[in-house]
């Protein structure tokens, strides 16, 4: 709690330091409206710049061998580091192994939610960027993300081929490898020279590694030209910073609390509205959520929205409206925040949640009111089905896994509201997912040691997530906003055919027994933080 107070007197500190006349001459210098609430409203980061002819030329240039070679090249060097420098047992392979892998098939495997949520899709997006960077579109690069996927989960592990990793792998690599190309895009400029191009490589390279494999193998690097070598020019891009404390709440069959520091990047990258469009990721969001408090995960909540094809069916002078297809990456990820262990099996799981969505898609409308340019609201509402997803389960415990994989639906909304004239900004939004494991136990695996390693997604369960957040800025500078945002996390799961029983010691029968039972577990977390938007 001091780091919260400590940060709350910096904000009255900052308040009362800085000229607030400044924000005043801003509400005077127009008696137009519609200037003042252009000026509260989110700018571009720099001037939108169409694409060059030549750059988009020089990129419909396709080389099917190159982009293979690093596919396969990536593949080969990510099997010997894990063979002779980490020496782990799965990197033992062999044609045996290979054999072995082709006979069995797939099954659902272990690994962390980490792993297999966030790192194996990351790992596709450099499969995809392989395609990518070699002049390949979305849809034809999302094939070289497939083809990197099955050539590991065949050929390079001595474990059995995942029925997750081909899914997640290849389709959330696609999300995560479109949004590090078009960042790195931005970065890259073929016109510089000296430190600055070196820096610019650099942070391109660090961005969207395949990419840089790519121009280092081409030699455009550190050849110069006479156009900036952007795919996509300069479209328009909007960013916050936020930093400041989170303090947990954790309300379950105990109360808990825990306080630390915390950060948050928000990019919305295009032209939300436009008259029609079929370009994949023309226009997407992205949010990453980073804490930095004891026993809780660095990385919290990762999250993407990429539109695919869209039409505006609404265009008046207060008034847009926009229908279409969006793909939709959710990554969520806590930890216990108490050495609490609880001594009774009806007692839910210590940690809030953990959840994942690697692979959802559906359909989506954007939306945005004007009034009189006096205030401006800003919606959205979505509905996706998952093909893949996971959540925290209360007793699956196998190996590295303590979730439940699952098939399901979303539903997404939320609204920002801005109102220059009290220098204010207001938004809510709402998460509901709901999973159905369909190949479960019916008991905990772990109570039955004689059973193999087993081929499930999980407990038989029906579960749901829901996440509600609100947030209010107070603009204290020309875009530095004094920020308060409360979150609420609900997880709920049905075990539809698991059967607790209850006894007080292992001699005697049991004299309490629940069937089917139902846990659910509740988060609150509130953030004080000073944000920076452009």
């Amino acid at each position: 709690m001091r780091t919260l107070l400590s940060v709350i007197l910096i904000f009255s500190a900052i308040n009362s330091l800085l000229a607030q006349e400044e924000i005043d001459s801003i509400l005077d210098q127009s008696k137009d409206n519609q200037d003042i609430l252009e000026t509260f409203l989110p700018q571009p980061v720099v001037t939108p710049v169409t694409p060059d002819s030549m750059d988009v030329k020089r990129f419909e240039h396709k080389a099917f061998w190159r982009a293979g070679a690093e596919v396969v090249g990536m593949n080969l060097g990510l099997w010997a580091f894990d063979r002779y420098i980490q020496k782990g047992e799965f990197a033992y392979i062999s044609w045996e192994t290979v054999k072995e892998n082709f006979r069995h098939g797939f099954e659902w495997d272990n690994d962390h939610l980490s792993t297999n949520m966030f790192a194996h899709p990351y790992n596709g997006s450099l499969f995809y960027n392989a395609g990518r960077s070699n002049g390949y579109n979305f849809w034809q690069s999302s094939l070289f993300a497939i083809g990197g996927s099955a050539m590991w989960e065949m050929f390079m592990e001595k474990e059995y081929p995942s029925t997750n990793d081909i899914i997640a792998t290849p389709i959330g690599g696609a999300a995560i490898g479109e949004v590090l190309y078009r960042t790195s895009d931005l970065v890259i400029d073929d016109r510089a020279t000296g430190a600055e191009r070196f820096g610019r490589e650099l942070a391109g390279f660090i961005i969207s590694p395949m990419r840089g494999v790519t121009r280092i193998v081409t030699g455009k690097a550190w050849q110069r030209s006479a156009t900036s070598g952007k795919r996509f020019g300069i479209p328009p891009v909007k960013m916050s910073f936020s930093l400041g404390t989170r303090v947990l709440f954790f309300n379950n069959e105990k109360n808990f609390t825990r306080a630390g520091l915390t950060g948050r990047i928000n990019i919305e990258y295009g032209e939300k509205f436009e008259e029609k469009t079929n370009y994949p990721y023309d226009y997407f969001t992205f949010l990453i959520d980073l804490d930095v408090i004891k026993t809780q995960p660095l990385l919290n909540r990762f999250e993407i929205q990429g539109r695919l094809l869209s039409r505006e069916i609404l265009d008046s002078k207060n008034s847009k409206l926009s229908l279409g297809l969006y793909q939709h990456f959710d990554y969520f990820d806590s930890d216990t925040i108490s050495s609490y262990v609880n001594k009774w099996p009806f007692d839910a799981c210590l940690v809030p949640y953990k959840f994942g969505t690697p692979a959802s898609i559906g359909g989506g409308a954007l939306g945005q009111y004007r009034r009189d340019g006096l205030w401006q609201i800003d919606g959205y509402a979505h509905v996706n089905a998952i093909v893949l997803g996971g959540i925290l389960s209360d007793f699956y415990r196998n190996y590295h896994r303590n979730y439940n994989w699952g098939m399901g639906f979303s539903l997404k909304g939320g609204f920002k509201f801005i109102y220059p004239k009290w220098r204010l900004t207001a938004g809510a939004d709402a998460r509901f997912y709901r999973l159905y494991s369909l190949k479960g136990y019916k008991s905990n695996p772990q109570d039955h040691p004689e059973i193999p390693e087993p081929n499930v997604q999980g407990d038989a369960s029906n579960a749901s997530f829901f996440n509600l957040s609100g947030n209010l800025n107070y603009m204290i500078w020309p875009h530095v906003y004094a920020s308060v945002l409360v979150d609420w996390y609900r997880r709920y799961t049905h075990y539809t055919d698991l059967v607790l029983q209850f006894t007080d010691s292992p001699s005697k029968t049991p004299f309490f027994a629940m069937y089917g039972p139902i846990f659910t577990s509740n988060q609150i977390g509130l953030k004080i933080m000073l944000t920076y938007q452009f």
